[in-house]
């Protein structure tokens, strides 16, 4: 009987540190994809720190997350990669949005009065989340990253797959939340109309680079 109990002890022991390491090596690798400078993060930082609509732009990132993660863990990388007319279209598209986004934010750089955080105009919610939306699945390296390669990395872990996808889940939520939520903390920074130049002309920049990227031949 002790043998037996023993025996199971080890088992569950086993057991849970293989889901343990599904689960970690899903964040960490979920995080090292959506912890950078990029398109999707900038706009959740400016919304967070203007404090607009910053639940529904989080909800609505880390969401679109996780099903391209579920579609990459399911198999649809394959397809992805089977079929190159579809990110053709994608890049051409999300490098003209990108490009027009850059335009825009290039313009309140240069007319800091519009900048203020007490008086600038308030975005409707249906544009917020169509920009989130936009900024999301018209990034091409989206499908690249999110789909093929997070769901390469989870086939490695067979049936804990999933645990894996969980855990890039969980890192994707974790940190569109703190993004989103804790950019308020800047937001005293953010009084003066300087600052708000400064960070428009960094997310210009930063959009203008992503549209160059995206149409220079790889």
């Amino acid at each position: 009987m002790s043998v037996c109990i023993t025996i199971t002890g080890h088992r569950d022991r086993y057991s849970l540190t293989v889901i343990f390491s599904a689960v970690v090596a899903g964040f960490l690798s979920g995080a090292a994809l959506i912890i950078a400078i990029g398109a999707q993060n900038a706009f959740v930082l400016r919304q967070g720190i203007r404090r607009e609509h910053v639940l529904a732009i989080v909800l609505v990132c880390a969401l679109s997350d996780a099903v391209l993660i579920a579609l990459g863990v399911a198999g649809i990388g394959a397809l992805v990669t089977a079929v190159p007319l579809v990110l053709e279209i994608v890049r051409w598209v999300g490098a003209a949005f990108l490009l027009g986004y850059a335009i825009f934010a290039a313009r309140r750089a240069i007319r800091p009065k519009a900048l203020e955080a007490g008086t600038a105009t308030t975005s409707s919610l249906a544009a917020a989340l169509l920009t989130a939306l936009a900024l999301t699945w018209l990034n091409p390296h989206v499908y690249l990253d999110t789909v093929l390669l997070l769901g390469s990395l989870a086939a490695t872990h067979g049936d804990q797959r999933w645990l894996f996808a969980a855990g890039a889940i969980a890192a994707s939520i974790a940190w569109f939340t703190g993004l989103g939520f804790g950019a308020r903390w800047l937001r005293g920074l953010f009084a003066r109309p300087v600052a708000w130049r400064v960070l428009d002309l960094c997310i210009a920049v930063v959009m203008l680079v992503l549209a160059i990227r995206l149409v220079l031949p790889h």
